[in-house]
């Protein structure tokens, strides 16, 4: 049976068409393509990808922001990427300085600090707090385009099963600024177009539920290279195919090889022309400033002043002689199905059944009934956790705190931080007996203000509160799970965990 995509209206802002002319105008999307509520005319992504002097927030320096969005500005761009900021710091002016040069944002919700973690994936508290927090921090800025939810988390055929932690979070996120959000901000991700599973990730956070898909998608391309590539020898023939019949609006996330140096970005030519406008939005290229990888089209001096580089004003270049021809917004009504979820395989494994939302209160509830808990020296001894949970998930079962994104096995607690599942540990291994609650120093006894943790996360997490209810039906207990899948699962998060830690 073919499922029709009902064609959505998400507001949004963004420039007009490819050149910048105002930050004002709200654009919706509309089927496949981007388009400005007020002109009508079709919108196409045009920025670099920044991250300002390796800074853990380059929106938070306005001085930075007005010397480099002027240059932005110079080059005819409308958008940046952004890969992380602090929440907790002031944005307004950064933000005013990007509406002035007629630009927007599209903002990566993950940091370093919080993210998930290909070969050993998480989605805890302190992570989905991290993602509330930056979208709280953005909402009210009329030039925040979009929301990426992951970059290239799953990379190849090994880590797969990272994908389904994108797609919880994903999913929590629409509900998070469907429900607190005055406007739809959209929310994408970013593929790094791995050859044996492109197809498979780009259909993947297409498909199910609207709440699990993306609103657009990102590809990050670096098939063409030099001045001898063409549209055809580069591939973007075939990648433009692959993404024909999609179903929502797809544009390049990060492009511009640089196998050969100085670039001269002939590639322009194609993404805003003819031969991609159809199909694609634009794209970013990677990236403004100069790091170790020498993709920088400006090097940032060490008294902060700015050096252009070469292919600053070879991207310059490129972008005076395209234009693209979009269709207009009145005139456009198709609608395209969104995807089928690829088949479980060998090379393809995230399963369906997806990880809990973290809720803070569930894991608070638990530890309010814990009478051993991790000490200050377990607190502090980072480096001894993932020992001390090889030799606690060897003792007990690690049920209720570990997850797996292959079987779809998620434990109650498994959205918990890494310290407070040890102390459920402790707990689980040392009630029977108060005396042993010491395990070298690293447990303590604490005083439990609830007699059990019953209720605590019963239904999961936030489900309770209805995001996501037809998932409570999996919740695993320690009696519905046989002594070989407490086996694997202890084995299983006691890796996990470690790894995590």
């Amino acid at each position: 049976m073919v499922r029709l995509t009902p064609l959505p209206t998400l507001a949004l802002v963004a420039a007009v068409a490819l050149h910048a002319v105002s930050a004002s105008n709200i654009i919706t999307i509309k089927g496949t393509k981007f388009f400005d509520s007020v002109t009508k005319d079709q919108f196409f992504i045009n920025g670099p990808r920044t991250l300002a002097g390796a800074s853990t927030d380059p929106l938070a320096k306005p001085n930075d922001c007005r010397r480099d969005f002027a240059l932005m500005k110079e080059l005819g761009l409308n958008t940046i990427r952004v890969y992380q900021v602090d929440a907790f710091q002031n944005h307004d002016e950064c933000m005013k300085a990007l509406e002035e040069a007629g630009m927007y944002l599209i903002l990566d919700l993950a940091s370093s600090e919080h993210s998930i973690i290909r070969t050993s994936p998480q989605y805890d508290t302190k992570m989905w707090g991290n993602v509330r927090n930056t979208i709280d921090a953005f909402k009210g800025y009329s030039n925040t385009l979009g929301f990426f939810v992951g970059n290239e988390v799953t990379n190849d055929s090994k880590t797969t099963a990272a994908s389904a932690y994108v797609k919880a979070l994903l999913r929590d996120t629409k509900a998070y600024i469907r429900s607190s959000v005055p406007r739809l901000i959209p929310v994408g991700y970013a593929n790094n177009d791995d050859p044996e599973i492109r197809l498979q990730i780009q259909d993947y956070f297409n498909c199910g539920p609207n709440d699990e898909r993306v609103d657009f998608f990102g590809i990050n391309l670096y098939e063409w290279c030099g001045d001898s590539t063409t549209y055809q020898t580069s591939n973007y023939v075939d990648r433009t195919a692959d993404i024909a019949s999609y179903s929502i609006p797809v544009f390049l996330s990060e492009y511009g090889c640089n196998l050969v140096s100085p670039r001269t970005f002939p590639e322009v030519k194609s993404i805003f022309g003819p031969d991609m406008t159809n199909t694609w939005s634009g794209g970013i290229v990677y990236e403004w400033s100069q790091e170790e990888n020498n993709y920088g089209l400006v090097q940032i001096n060490g008294d902060n002043s700015v050096s252009l580089l070469p292919d600053f004003q070879a991207l310059k270049t490129a972008m005076s002689s395209v234009r693209p021809t979009g269709v207009n917004m009145d005139a456009y009504n198709e609608q395209r199905p969104y995807s089928a979820c690829p088949a479980i395989t060998a090379t393809w494994e995230p399963n369906a059944n997806l990880p809990f939302t973290p809720s803070p209160e569930a894991c608070d509830c638990m530890m309010s009934s814990l009478g051993c808990v991790a000490s200050e020296q377990a607190l502090s001894a980072s480096d001894s956790l993932g020992t001390e949970l090889n030799t606690l998930c060897g003792m007990t079962s690690c049920a209720h705190i570990s997850t797996d994104g292959k079987t779809g096995v998620h434990g109650k607690y498994s959205f918990c931080t890494p310290t407070q599942k040890l102390a459920f540990l402790y707990n689980d291994v040392g009630q029977s007996q108060p005396s042993s609650c010491h395990f070298n120093g690293m447990a303590m006894l604490s005083a439990a203000a609830r007699p059990s943790d019953e209720g605590c996360a019963a239904p999961q997490g936030i489900h309770a509160r209805s995001l996501v209810t037809k998932r409570a039906t999996h919740h695993i207990t320690s009696d519905a799970v046989s002594l070989q899948e407490k086996s694997a699962l202890g084995l299983a998060a006691m890796a996990a965990l470690a790894a995590f830690i």
